[in-house]
């Protein structure tokens, strides 16, 4: 059996990893035409900012791959003729495959701005952007970045660290807004101008962007009929699934390609997982497209088993992500939507002078814990995905929450500060419970191990 995997990223590398752990005989070929090897793209940003090098983001040696047997082909697929079972390379190359894997991950969004294809507009997601970005900021004293995600604060942080003034256009009227609550958003906001000294426009958009007479940007307006001198312009107005080459196929796309609970395609023998994907019927709680590093993990180990034989459904658990925004640090468990609906309430803590921060989001007739975010606080994860899963209340989770604290053992903890603001709020009478090792280790096994 010959496999073939479109993308050498994290879900394509994890499904030929985990196929070839269950499997000796079959063979397995990765292409892609970004890079030679895999390599963590969420680590892009430290390679600018000098904390590491390239070969530093590569997990794997070089030699791992010829080792496993896992051949690495570098070039672009052009068309994949699906009723030969084969794939058509730019370099002339024609592949055939028993099974086809689509991992193409995502592209950068682009909305037609006039202006975009001028010299020094970048936008921030694999190595060649990284590499014009290096070319364009060695002259830049101002750039403009247009939209306010994640992506974009990363690029702010790395911009910075070069002391390139930046202006920070976000259409909303906090960061984030479309997955931030309001009271999050507006510590972030304080945090990246008075910290950080980026000049954060809010409800503000991008309507055109200046070249010279080289080409290069000069400036950009904005919808408010601002113009703001730049010399560099980053569009990170989020990521679409990168599935445009294969529109006039037979394979059935929507946003993404769509997939049932076995990332199957309603082609025989072809599959898709990671970034490039939409779930047909998505599992409970989560959305039908879901680009994030760790999925993308997951459904490459269930794609990997069911290719060895071991038919495996994708089935995610508790959402979770994590992120930074430059120094405080998120992590986000269950549902904590930027707008509680009717029948939810929440509880929200922030401390008084650090940037830390509690929400909690719970079913207003229940009290069952439905989510939490946490700002500049670590959580353990197994601990809070074991409650969420377990339909804990909210007193609950409040009482025992120093089980799911990460901080070091003699780390000032909020605990009580937090206990007596949610009392006073909702006129309980809570109490926290001692802090037990031996409870925390067993919390921890019970949600790692099932026992």
């Amino acid at each position: 059996m010959h496999v073939v995997i479109i993308g050498n990223g994290i879900a394509g590398i994890t499904c030929a990893r985990t196929l070839r752990k269950h499997h000796s005989d079959c063979s397995i070929t990765v292409i892609s035409s970004e890079s030679q090897h895999f390599y963590s793209r969420t680590a892009l940003m430290y390679i600018y900012m000098g904390h590491m090098k390239y070969e530093h983001t590569k997990p794997y040696e070089d030699w791992f791959w010829e080792k496993n047997r896992i051949d690495l082909c570098f070039d672009h697929v052009v068309s994949i003729p699906f009723e030969n079972k084969s794939l058509q390379l730019r370099s002339g190359l024609e592949i055939s495959y028993d099974k086809l894997v689509i991992a193409t991950g995502s592209v950068p969004n682009r909305f037609d701005w006039p202006g975009q294809e001028a010299e020094g507009v970048i936008s921030l997601y694999g190595l060649q952007d990284l590499e014009l970005l290096e070319k364009y900021s060695t002259d830049t004293k101002r750039a403009v970045i247009a939209g306010g995600g994640l992506i974009g604060i990363e690029l702010a942080e790395m911009l910075r660290t070069r002391n390139i003034e930046v202006t920070y256009l976000v259409r909303e009227p906090h960061f984030w807004a479309n997955i931030l609550p309001q009271e999050e958003g507006q510590m972030i906001n304080k945090h990246i101008r008075l910290d950080h000294h980026i000049d954060l426009q809010l409800n503000a958009e991008l309507k055109q962007i200046f070249s010279d007479s080289k080409g290069r940007v000069e400036a950009i307006e904005t919808l408010s009929g601002e113009k703001i001198p730049c010399q560099l312009v980053g569009l990170t107005v989020g990521v679409r699934p990168n599935v445009d080459f294969l529109r006039n196929s037979e394979i059935e796309i929507d946003k993404g390609i769509m997939v049932n609970e076995f990332l199957e395609t309603n082609i025989p023998d072809v599959y898709a997982c990671g970034d490039c994907v939409q779930h047909i019927k998505p599992p409970v709680g989560r959305k039908a497209v879901e680009q994030v590093w760790y999925t993308g993990r997951m459904m490459g180990e269930c794609l990997g088993e069911t290719l060895s034989g071991k038919r495996t459904a994708y089935v995610p658990g508790v959402w979770f992500n994590s992120a930074k925004f430059f120094d405080i640090e998120y992590q986000t468990y269950g549902d904590v939507p930027a707008q509680c609906t009717s029948e939810q309430s929440d509880f929200y803590w922030q401390h008084p002078s650090k940037n830390a921060a509690l929400h909690f989001v719970y079913g207003k007739e229940s009290g069952v814990i439905k989510g939490i975010n946490s700002f500049g606080i670590r959580l353990r994860h197994a601990v809070l995905e074991q409650w969420i899963k377990e339909h804990k209340t909210v007193e609950y989770v409040l009482i025992h929450f120093e089980d799911a604290w990460f901080e070091p053992e003699f780390h000032k903890n909020y605990i009580h500060e937090i206990i007596s603001e949610f009392n006073h709020k909702t006129g309980s009478g809570l109490k926290a419970n001692k802090k037990s090792w031996h409870r925390i280790l067993s919390n921890i096994k019970k949600a790692t191990y099932g026992h």
